[in-house]
Order: C-alpha cells, then structure tokens, then sequence
C-alpha cells in the first residue's frame, strides 16, 4: 500500500475491533492515528462475544422466513429472534425494508460481497495473528454446526446444499453417534454436525487488548473516555470534531461507531439505517468434560466458546431499542438451550454476564466507505453479527479508499451511497 504524506493524520471515532482494524491499516499506510472513544478499547460489543471468526456466514440474515419469525417474536418474550413491540418509527421502517429483502434471490444476492469481505478478512487475520503476536487464543480447527434432532438436519443439510452448490463452502457430515468421538464434550444421542474447517475462533477481548497494545507500540494515540459531541464542516469537509476533550482536528475521519452511528446521521448528512442488535453472553469457569470445539446449535439459535480458563455461551437477536439490562431468564434461557448438548455442566458460577448492541443494517451488508457529502470522511459501521469477522478486510479497504489506492474489494455493494 502507498504511504500517505507524512502531515496527514486521521481520526478515527470508535474504538471496538473495526476501529480497532481502520486505525492499524491506516497507520501502516504512514497517517498519524489518534483514535477516542467515550468509553475504554473496546469494551461494547466487541468484548464479550462468543469470538468467531467464520466464513461459513455467507448467508445473510435476510433468509426466507426471518421476517415472519420476527413477527412472530413480538408475542413471544423468550424467542431468541425478537422484536420488542415500541413505537419507534426507524425501526418500522427498518423492519420493513428488511421483509423486502427475506427472498432466496436477494439472499444470495447480498451474500456474494458478504463472502467476499469474509474471505479477505480471514486472509488479512492469518497475516496478522503471526506478523504482530497478537496473544488471542487463536483457534483454527474450524466450527462446528450441531444438532439435536433429524429434522434438525435435514432442515441444515439445505444451508450446507447452498453453501456448497452457491459458494464453494464445503462442510465435513458427521454422524450422531460418531460426534462423542470427534468432541468428547458433547453428549451421545444427537443427530449430527456439519464442520467447516475454515472457520476459526479467538478470545475476543484478548484480541482487542493485544491489538491495542500492539497500535500503541506503533503511535497510535488512543483517548478513551472521550465523547464525540458534535461534528463542524465547511463546505464538503469535516474541519474539526467537538469532544468532551475539547476541539480535535485530522485531516481525515472515520467514523465506527457501531450500533451508535444511527444517531448520527443527521450531523453527518447521511442516511445510515442501522438498529442495535442485542445479544447476550455468559461465561462460565472452565468445566470438567468442557467441549473442545467452537460449536453453534442451530436449532436453539446458542453458540459455545470454550477458552483456556473458561466456557462461554452466547446468542440472542434482540430488537429492543438501546436497552441496557441483562434480564437474568435470558442468561438462564443461554444454559438452558446449550444443556440438552453438553456433558459439562452449565449450572456453574458465571465469571461474567454481557450484553452487546450489534449495528443491524437491513441489507446484511457493512457501511463502508466515504459519506456522501464530506470529502474527507468515512463509515465503517453496519457489520450486523460479523463485526470480528469483518473487521481487518474493512479497516483495509477503509485505508485504501483514504489514500486514494485501488480497492482489494469492489466497494459499491457496501457503499453509503446505496440507501
């Protein structure tokens, strides 16, 4: 990648892994990179997800069926895919917009970019795990999709038909009762699994941590605590940012700021139709006969993340506006859904309860790239589930659109422009 000059200097507004991923692309391209965020590195929705790293998402939410289910889930508290009746016009019409898109043709549609940025942004991760040391309990014996019933699979071997026959994403069939052997964790007298060896998991905080540390060791300046309050412009160009820190100027801007850019696109005269996403984790100290494997359960919609020192359940599709509790049923419905999978016991001590706001854009697609009416500005929001996932082809792709290099991706299918 071509250096930029050595005067220019960008902030970057928000500090979760894409930002994370925008600041160290652009400060390899020579920029000087302050990053703020009106908390610490990382600690919203990029901390305590279950850690995947996986390009067998290809398929975006927008599936047939998706919207009923979420029509279905505004009687249904406990659904793991739920929309919360509120009077929130953003969120009708997101919803709207989103039934738009539930066929097979627009399915397949978005999931051809989604693919792509998957595949560049698990080219980008095995460089920068080994290049920079990043201390993250790397795992890359693939993912593994269980399940309890045969109509389980049968419904899942359709997925795998399309990831195959659509994408070239190959699985691994196991049997029921070969599974115990292949994860000693998990109990005999499930269906079956599907294993797709690509696919790969981290510890996403320690991610996070060792990343930022690793910025920090290449001057990268990190303001935390630090809140955005407004932007001023003149003309086509961003010329200084408002913090609680006091006036910030850079020559460039990226804005990643998760589920919280819906707020903001007024200031930034952009229409940006993200709604948060919640989901929820718990985890667990490290049980006797913890599974070994990255494991998702499709059928009760729980993935599991075994770590060095602990076990983590996660899962969850929240519409519930920027709501911020953590119901405890809901950290009950976690253990009670991965139980019926596991030989471990889920009833132990929690280390810790989460919840994070996914940035949901209707489409299923990231927003990336220049705001429409600044010159001198980016998004890099919009990653929906993926966030870990997507983060080093986006902050990639971020830094070449900046200094003017041409695009390792085709940009137009994640553009701002397309809404």
């Amino acid at each position: 990648m071509t250096s930029a000059a050595s005067s220019d200097s960008v902030t970057v507004v928000g500090s979760g892994v894409v930002g994370l991923a925008c600041a160290h692309y652009l400060a390899e391209a020579g920029l000087r990179v302050t990053v703020i965020d009106k908390a610490g590195v990382a600690e919203a929705c990029s901390h305590a997800n279950c850690g995947y790293i996986c390009p067998s998402h290809a398929l975006p939410l927008t599936e047939p069926g998706a919207f009923a289910m979420a029509l279905r889930s505004l009687l249904k508290p406990n659904s793991p895919f739920r929309v919360k009746p509120q009077l929130d016009p953003s969120l009708v019409k997101w919803m709207l917009q989103f039934a738009k898109r539930c066929t097979h043709r627009q399915m397949l549609s978005a999931g051809r970019p989604l693919q792509a940025i998957l595949d560049s942004s698990m080219s980008e991760y095995r460089e920068l795990i080994v290049r920079h040391g990043l201390d993250c309990e790397w795992r890359s014996d693939g993912l593994l999709y269980v399940l309890q019933t045969e109509r389980g699979m049968e419904t899942f071997a359709e997925t795998d038909r399309l990831l195959t026959e659509e994408f070239g994403i190959a699985a691994t069939h196991i049997s029921g009762e070969d599974l115990p052997q292949f994860d000693s964790g998990l109990r005999s007298g499930l269906a079956g699994a599907y294993h797709y060896p690509d696919d790969t998991s981290v510890r996403p905080d320690k991610l996070n941590l060792s990343w930022a540390n690793s910025l920090r060791q290449r001057h990268v300046e990190f303001i935390e605590n630090c809140e955005l309050k407004s932007v001023r412009t003149e003309g086509s160009r961003i010329v200084s940012l408002e913090t609680s820190d006091g006036e910030m100027q850079s020559t460039h801007y990226v804005f990643a700021l998760g589920a919280w850019s819906k707020h903001w696109g007024k200031q930034l005269q952009c229409s940006i139709p993200v709604q948060p996403g919640k989901g929820y984790s718990v985890t667990l100290e490290r049980p006797e006969h913890s599974p070994s494997n990255a494991i998702l359960f499709p059928e009760h919609k729980v993935g599991v993340s075994p770590f060095a020192d602990g076990l983590r359940l996660g899962s969850m599709m929240e519409f519930s506006g920027f709501d911020s509790s953590i119901p405890p049923h809901r950290i009950q419905q976690l253990r009670e859904s991965a139980r019926p999978y596991l030989v471990a016991s889920v009833d132990g001590p929690a280390q810790s309860t989460w919840y994070g706001w996914r940035p949901m854009t209707w489409d299923s697609l990231p927003i990336i790239g220049r705001l429409p009416n600044h010159s001198n500005a980016m998004l890099a929001t919009g990653h929906n589930m993926l966030g870990l996932s997507l983060a080093p082809a986006t902050g990639r792709l971020v830094a070449e659109l900046v200094t003017g290099q041409s695009p390792h991706l085709e940009p137009d299918a994640y553009s701002p422009t397309r809404f």
